[in-house]
C-alpha cells in the first residue's frame, strides 16, 4: 500500500468513526432529552443494528454487479447524510424512527464494502490493518471526548448539527475512492454458502454474543454514568480514555496477532470484557473504577476486532469472497448481536437500571468465552488426530 493509498483509506475511517463518535455515545442522551424513555432509546439503537442485518447483503450484490463500485460508496454516504439531516430540530417520534432506519440502512451498508476494499488492497499484509483502522479510533476519540462538554454548554438539541460535519467528511473521503477498481468476484455457478465454511459459524456466534454484551454500553453507558453523578465533561473524558487505550492497542495489535495468534488473543479479550462489565454494573459511581474499566476497551474492542479480522482473513483468504464475508460478519455478528443487545438492555434498564443491564452484558461475554473455548478444544482435537 502506497502512502497516498494509506491516506485515502485512513481519511474514510476518520470520518466514518468520527460520526459514530457522536452517534454511539450521545444519541441516547438526545433521545432522552426529547422526553422519550428507555424503550425508545433501545428501539433507536435496535434500528441502527438492524440496518447491519438488512443492508450489507443487498449492498454487496449491487456493488458486485457494478463496474464502478466506488460511486456506490459515495452514493451510500450521501444518502446517509441526507437522512440524518432530517433529524434536525425535534421531529415527531414516527419521523425520528423512520429517519433513523434510513440512516442505519445506508451508513451500515458502506462499511463492509470499505472493509473489503481495505483488506483487498493490503493483500498478504492484512496484519497491518490495525495501523489504518486506528484512524477511525482517532476520529471517535476527538468527538466522543469533546461532545459531552459541547452538549452541556450548547444544549442537547445541537446533537444533530454537531454530527453532520463528520457525515459530510465521509462523503468527501468516499469521493476519493470513486474510481477504485472492482474487487475480484466469486466464480459463477453453485458453491457452498460462506457461512458453512469450517469455523465460520462459531466465529460469528462468538462475535454476536460479544456484541450482545456491548449492548448496554452502546445504548445506556452515557445515561448510566449521568445517573451515577457524572457530568458531561466526565462522561466525555471516560469515552475519550477508552478510545485512547483503543488507539494504543490498534498500533500494537499487528505484533500481538503475529506473536500470539488470533485464538489466544480473542480468549484474553473476552476474559477482560467479563470483568469490565461487572465493574460498570457495580461501581459506576466511582470515576476511578470507571477509568479502569474504560482502559480495558483496548482489549474488549481493539484487540478483539483485530483478532476477528485476522480470523476472517484466515477463513476467507480468497479476495473474491471478501465482500460477502465482511457482509456476513457485519450482518450476523454485529447486526443480530446489536439488535439483541439493544433490546435486552432496554428491558433490563427499564426494570433494573444500569446495574442489571451491565450484569447481563457480562453474562453475554461469558457465553462468548465459553463458545470460543469450545472452538479451541476442537482445534486441539483436530491437530491431535492429524
Amino acid at each position: 500500500m502506497t502512502t497516498n493509498e494509506f491516506r485515502r483509506y485512513a481519511l474514510f475511517y476518520l470520518g466514518y468513526y468520527g460520526a459514530l463518535g457522536a452517534y454511539t455515545p450521545y444519541v441516547s442522551r438526545w433521545v432522552d432529552a426529547l422526553g422519550h424513555g428507555g424503550y425508545v432509546v433501545g428501539a433507536v439503537l435496535a434500528l441502527w443494528y438492524g440496518g447491519r442485518i438488512l443492508a450489507p447483503p443487498v449492498w454487496s450484490r449491487l456493488t458486485a454487479a457494478s463496474a464502478t463500485p466506488g460511486r456506490w460508496l459515495v452514493g451510500g454516504c450521501l444518502l446517509a447524510l441526507a437522512g440524518f439531516a432530517t433529524l434536525a430540530g425535534a421531529p415527531p417520534l414516527a419521523w425520528m424512527l423512520g429517519a433513523m432506519l434510513w440512516f442505519a440502512l445506508f451508513f451500515n451498508a458502506v462499511m463492509p464494502q470499505f472493509e473489503a476494499m481495505t483488506l483487498s488492497t493490503l493483500g498478504a499484509n492484512n496484519h497491518a490493518y490495525g495501523s489504518i483502522r486506528v484512524w477511525g479510533s482517532i476520529g471517535f476519540l476527538i468527538v466522543a471526548g469533546t461532545y459531552g462538554w459541547l452538549l452541556d454548554r450548547f444544549g442537547d438539541g445541537m446533537f444533530v448539527w454537531l454530527t453532520l460535519p463528520w457525515l459530510a467528511l465521509t462523503v468527501i473521503a468516499a469521493w476519493l475512492h470513486r474510481r477504485d477498481a472492482p474487487l475480484p468476484q466469486a466464480d459463477a455457478g453453485p458453491r457452498e454458502p460462506l457461512w458453512r465454511r469450517l469455523g465460520t459459524k462459531r466465529l460469528l456466534g462468538t462475535v454476536m454474543l460479544m456484541q450482545v454484551g456491548f449492548g448496554p454500553f452502546y445504548v445506556f453507558y452515557t445515561l448510566h454514568l449521568r445517573a451515577n453523578g457524572h457530568d458531561g465533561t466526565g462522561v466525555g473524558a471516560l469515552w475519550a480514555l477508552g478510545v485512547l487505550c483503543e488507539i494504543a492497542m490498534f498500533w500494537q495489535a499487528p505484533k500481538l496477532v503475529q506473536r500470539f495468534g488470533a485464538h489466544r488473543m480473542l480468549t484474553a479479550c473476552m476474559v477482560v470484557t467479563v470483568a469490565r462489565w461487572l465493574m460498570v454494573a457495580t461501581l459506576a459511581d466511582s470515576f476511578a473504577w470507571m477509568a479502569l474499566a474504560q482502559a480495558t476497551h483496548a482489549f474488549g474492542f481493539a484487540a478483539f476486532h483485530a483478532g476477528v479480522m485476522r480470523r476472517m482473513a484466515e477463513l476467507f483468504p480468497e479476495r473474491r469472497h471478501m465482500v460477502g464475508a465482511q457482509g456476513l460478519l457485519y450482518g450476523i455478528g454485529g447486526g443480530v448481536g446489536g439488535v439483541l443487545g439493544a433490546l435486552v438492555s432496554s428491558v433490563a434498564w427499564q426494570h433494573g437500571g444500569g446495574g442489571m443491564a451491565f450484569a447481563l452484558g457480562a453474562l453475554a461475554a461469558l457465553c462468548a468465552l465459553a463458545l470460543h473455548a469450545g472452538v479451541a478444544r476442537l482445534h486441539r482435537a483436530a491437530a491431535h488426530q492429524a
